[in-house]
């Protein structure tokens, strides 16, 4: 007999706990037979906790519980800008799990068409090193440095985990995004690894842009990147895709993943938005075909579908969604008619 598998649910920040409910409603109506341990992290953890000096915005039983868990799905948290504040929730979740490929599909949805034209390609950024790991020093009053700290062995293993998603999903191209030309020593390790592995791959092609003109041509032509993957290090591919994030509707419509070789963590790609906190008005999708993406990882791939092709049914009609796409409905009724309708798609489809 298999054992169940257990999430871990960060409930966040901001309106976080309301998305946690609504995906909680959906979840529970579809029964894929998880355990769920909704847990605290974050800024408003931290702050009701008396700004403990801990190195992340995470508890000590949070930890536990996702170390001793098969995935975790996050709420949108706060990461304060404060230089004394602990370390981010999820820059901290992806380098203790070695959580190496932040993945961030951009596809327009069906009845939904996009400010710039129909688009759907995949970013791919590498999310355990650059700028992010966080070291910065003051070197005299007034002038501060930060480092960039890019390895051979990081940059090839985000590279195979491109070329195999574009495989996974038949595109022919993937394209790195560097600023080879400045960062020569940084970006040329990194190009390096992204072409030895390139020649495992022949029938996809390789292709570079630098980061500049790849932030225009996406707003130029989009669609010239449909069906590629789009491959980039920590902080460009960060920009990059809140970017094209603007391509499908708005950032609420945008789920991810990050993928390393034992765990996965996957969130909404927005933020904590704690202006409307306590007013279950922000769009649930990005919270809810995360939490779809994150069944299917764990096996229960038949659950994972039907939410997603729930959502875009509910989003096509356009009846019973919130103010972003144009409706009135609350967030959770929102929630309530995807969970509806994917029991449905699950009895019609046995």
């Amino acid at each position: 007999m298999s054992r169940t598998k257990s999430v871990v649910l960060i409930k966040g920040d901001g309106t976080g706990p309301e998305l946690t409910e609504a995906t909680l409603l959906v979840l529970d109506k579809i029964n894929p037979g998880i355990e769920v341990l909704v847990k605290d992290a974050g800024y408003d953890w931290w702050i009701s906790a008396g700004k403990p000096k801990t190195p992340a915005l995470i508890p000590d039983d949070t930890w536990e519980a996702i170390l001793n868990s098969d995935a975790c799905l996050k709420a949108p948290t706060t990461t304060p800008p404060d230089p004394d504040a602990p370390k981010s929730v999820a820059v901290s979740i992806r380098q203790r799990m070695d959580l190496y490929a932040n993945v961030r599909p951009i596809k327009t949805f069906k009845g939904l068409p996009g400010p710039l034209g129909d688009v759907d390609f995949v970013c791919v950024r590498e999310a355990t090193e650059g700028l992010y790991i966080g070291i910065e020093f003051m070197i005299s009053p007034g002038t501060a440095v930060a480092l960039r700290r890019i390895s051979d062995s990081s940059s090839e293993r985000v590279a195979r985990y491109a070329f195999e998603e574009a495989q996974r999903r038949g595109f022919r191209k993937v394209i790195a995004v560097t600023k080879r030309n400045i960062l020569r020593l940084t970006d040329t390790v990194f190009f390096n690894a992204v072409q030895r592995v390139a020649s495992r791959y022949p029938d996809i092609a390789l292709e570079e842009y630098y980061i500049d003109n790849m932030a225009q041509q996406l707003v130029k032509n989009p669609q010239r990147f449909n069906n590629n993957v789009i491959l980039s290090t920590n902080l460009f591919m960060d920009v990059l895709s809140e970017l094209a994030s603007a391509l499908v509707a708005n950032i609420g419509m945008i789920y991810s993943a990050n993928f390393g070789d034992r765990y996965a963590m996957f969130e909404p790609a927005h933020g904590s938005a704690p202006k409307y906190k306590g007013q279950y008005r922000v769009n649930p999708t990005a919270m809810l075909l995360s939490a779809a993406w994150m069944l299917e990882y764990l096996g229960f791939k038949r659950e994972g579908v039907a939410i997603f092709k729930a959502l875009e049914d509910v989003v096509a009609e356009r009846k019973r969604v919130t103010y972003d796409l144009g409706g009135n409905a609350s967030m959770l009724e929102m929630a309530e008619a995807v969970a509806a309708r994917a029991e449905q798609i699950l009895m019609e489809t046995g």
